[in-house]
């Protein structure tokens, strides 16, 4: 074969190389955004579903309307590239809600030009939690309850919600506060004393059905 033959099944045998790889390339992309139409079917459908339940422990959480709707957004916000790893996850709802709860002990607020748009029913929720009871009124004890969650520090506060708002054992309590069972104990009996002190935790049952019954 001539030099100038040799020359030419190369560079014929380069082309066909580079459409192999091109070809390979567009399977790739084209798989990537199957894989990411399928992850934001799924996203939404989890947002669709669960947001009421994270909202409701978001207000449990920063007792007030806004700051919850914030809460849960930029929690959701901040996991949307990560959704592969929540669709991974043997229990989606807990892994969100412990990336939730970590932001908010955290302290970790901010405004993303990505929203996440709830449902009515959500919206008329934040609104409802958001309302100041009439002082004049007689307090029940469900107002009271929001009130005194105000006088606990962030992680007994925490503790309290997802012990008795979810019904978590401790050991998935400790989970969500990255935190040893003992620590999650500790924070629970603290944090009942200081609510049994004011009434509202006067028995366990009643604070555990005023906390699942917010509406």
């Amino acid at each position: 074969m001539s030099g100038k033959a040799e020359d030419e099944r190369k560079r014929l045998d380069a082309a066909d190389e580079r459409k192999r790889l091109d070809a390979a390339d567009e399977r790739k992309r084209l798989d990537a955004a199957d894989e990411r139409k399928r992850l934001d079917a799924a996203f939404s459908a989890f947002v669709h579903a669960e947001s009421d339940s994270l909202l409701k422990t978001a207000y449990l959480l920063t007792r007030n309307g806004p700051d919850a709707e914030e809460l849960v957004q930029d929690s959701l916000v901040w996991l949307y590239p990560r959704w592969g790893q929540v669709q991974a996850a043997e229990h989606r709802l807990a892994y969100v809600r412990k990336s939730m709860v970590n932001r908010f002990l955290a302290g970790k607020r901010r405004m993303s030009a990505t929203e996440v748009h709830f449902d009515d029913g959500y919206q008329g929720f934040v609104e409802k939690a958001g309302a100041q009871p009439d002082e004049t009124a007689a307090v029940d004890s469900q107002d009271l309850l929001w009130r005194e969650l105000g006088v606990l520090t962030e992680r007994q506060r925490a503790a309290i919600v997802l012990r008795f708002f979810h019904d978590l054992p401790d050991s998935e309590v400790a989970g969500a506060l990255d935190c040893r069972v003992g620590t999650v104990r500790s924070l629970i009996s603290r944090a009942l004393a200081t609510l049994r002190a004011t009434g509202s935790f006067a028995d366990d049952a009643v604070g555990s059905y005023y906390l699942r019954n917010v509406n």
